[in-house]
């Protein structure tokens, strides 16, 4: 059991859980920051706080075995995928369905923990069918990558109207730096199937442009996530000095994973996907609290 347990985790990555959820906390802690002088003002509770946990990790679980439910044949015919659990039999099919019904299930039962608010609960349905469309995105359009980047940029949105059952320009503004961020890197990692993409006629910007064009764009969009969040402050005056100074760092490490990848020397793009992004969401939440801290 312990092992069908690792593998499934395994399968859906669930360290990566780390990309959005740092955004929602951060939003979440706006939220709370800012309903303190609200009439009548909000106040902290902790099944708000179980409640967004829950719910960021039954709906990203969700959606990611999901997607590998519907990717399955292609990733078997793809070589840098054709190890992964359904591929070779170290999961079945069936599993992974209960997994994923089992993880939506329980991100809908999440949703009660916001009560008496009751948009999450309405959302929920809606929120799950957004999430697990972006697996079939690749095959009809080459906007798959900001598809992707949307179904994230709805966590601090999500977290926002969860605490307060409003929605407000703060949060609006975190998710499109996550929407840009996200769909940036989502478009250096594609870089890696290019000729698989093209061979199997599905849609992926550096398919359609090729990767020199792709970086490109790539380093466009994480430059729009800088200028982004550089507003933030505008709409949330409780920021100041110490996030910008988190935000030169952040930048810098933009920088510095677009340096990694290069048209001709691809072997670093999961050091860039993987390790320098964590870095980023955690840095940015870190400096958010401080801020509010201070």
């Amino acid at each position: 059991m312990f092992r069908k347990v690792r593998e499934l985790l395994e399968l859906i990555r669930f360290s990566h859980t780390l990309f959005a959820m740092p955004f929602a906390l951060l939003a979440a802690a706006m939220a709370w920051a800012d309903g303190a002088k609200a009439d009548p003002p909000i106040a902290f509770r902790w099944q708000d706080l179980v409640g967004l946990l829950a719910c960021m990790v039954t709906a990203r679980s969700g959606a990611m075995a999901f997607n590998r439910l519907a990717d399955r044949k292609l990733d078997a015919l793809n070589p840098r995928t054709a190890d992964r659990h359904l591929v070779t039999g170290r999961l079945s099919p069936a599993a992974v369905w209960v997994f994923t019904i089992l993880c939506s299930v329980g991100f809908v039962a999440s949703t009660l923990l916001f009560l008496p608010n009751r948009w999450p609960i309405y959302a929920s349905a809606p929120v799950l069918a957004f999430l697990f469309m972006y697996s079939y995105t690749k095959r009809f359009t080459v906007l798959s990558h900001f598809w992707l980047g949307a179904a994230l940029m709805l966590a601090p949105m999500a977290a926002w109207v969860a605490i307060r059952a409003e929605l407000a320009w703060a949060p609006v503004v975190l998710a499109g730096a996550v929407l840009l961020w996200v769909a940036g890197f989502d478009i250096l990692y594609a870089c890696q199937d290019v000729e698989f993409d093209r061979r199997m006629h599905l849609y992926s910007i550096p398919a359609r442009l090729g990767v020199p064009a792709a970086l490109q764009l790539a380093k466009l969009c994480h430059a729009g996530m800088v200028v982004v969040l550089a507003g933030l402050p505008m709409v949330f005056p409780w920021f100041g000095e110490i996030f910008y100074t988190g935000l030169l760092v952040i930048a810098a490490l933009l920088a510095y994973e677009h340096a990694l990848v290069r048209p001709d020397d691809l072997s670093r793009v999961n050091q860039a996907f993987f390790h320098v992004n964590a870095v980023i969401g955690l840095g940015l939440l870190a400096v958010g609290l401080a801020d509010l801290w201070w």
